[in-house]
């Protein structure tokens, strides 16, 4: 099973962003990675240079998010629909993001719900549960 560190992961998308912006060819990962970092501009300065984004530390205090975190749960979430697993969340993905008219929008809603999902499962010490996961981006694809 894959198991990047911090700075594995830090370093693989500031290298598809260089790799992206020079031209250079790309592989599945990557492209789909590189399509993510397309949809946030924003995070262009913290991916520029590898070493400063693996030395830095994001807190979250001075109100800024940390781009690699994102970026992670955006790859996380189309991994996921991918394969549907946990099982359902392709098509909740896909009714989520037909409602908000959005994939990326539907992402960043699923994003919260992962993120609760993760921090219930920690925060109690028991494995994630994929259904409350499922059922959360559901809830956010039915209700106004």
């Amino acid at each position: 099973m894959f198991n990047p560190s911090q700075a594995d992961v830090r370093r693989f998308f500031c290298a598809v962003h260089g790799k992206s912006g020079t031209g250079q060819p790309l592989d599945a990962l990557e492209t789909l990675a590189g399509q993510w970092l397309q949809e946030h501009p924003e995070y262009a300065a913290d991916l520029a240079d590898g070493e400063a984004a693996v030395a830095r530390t994001y807190d979250g205090q001075d109100g800024s998010t940390n781009p690699f975190l994102h970026l992670s749960m955006h790859l996380s979430i189309s991994e996921q629909c991918s394969i549907d697993q946990p099982q359902g969340i392709r098509q909740a993905v896909e009714l989520l993001a037909a409602r908000r008219g959005s994939l990326h929008d539907a992402h960043h809603d699923a994003m919260e719900c992962l993120g609760h999902m993760l921090w219930e499962s920690q925060r109690a010490g028991r494995p994630p549960d994929g259904q409350a996961y499922i059922d959360c981006v559901r809830r956010r694809a039915t209700t106004t």
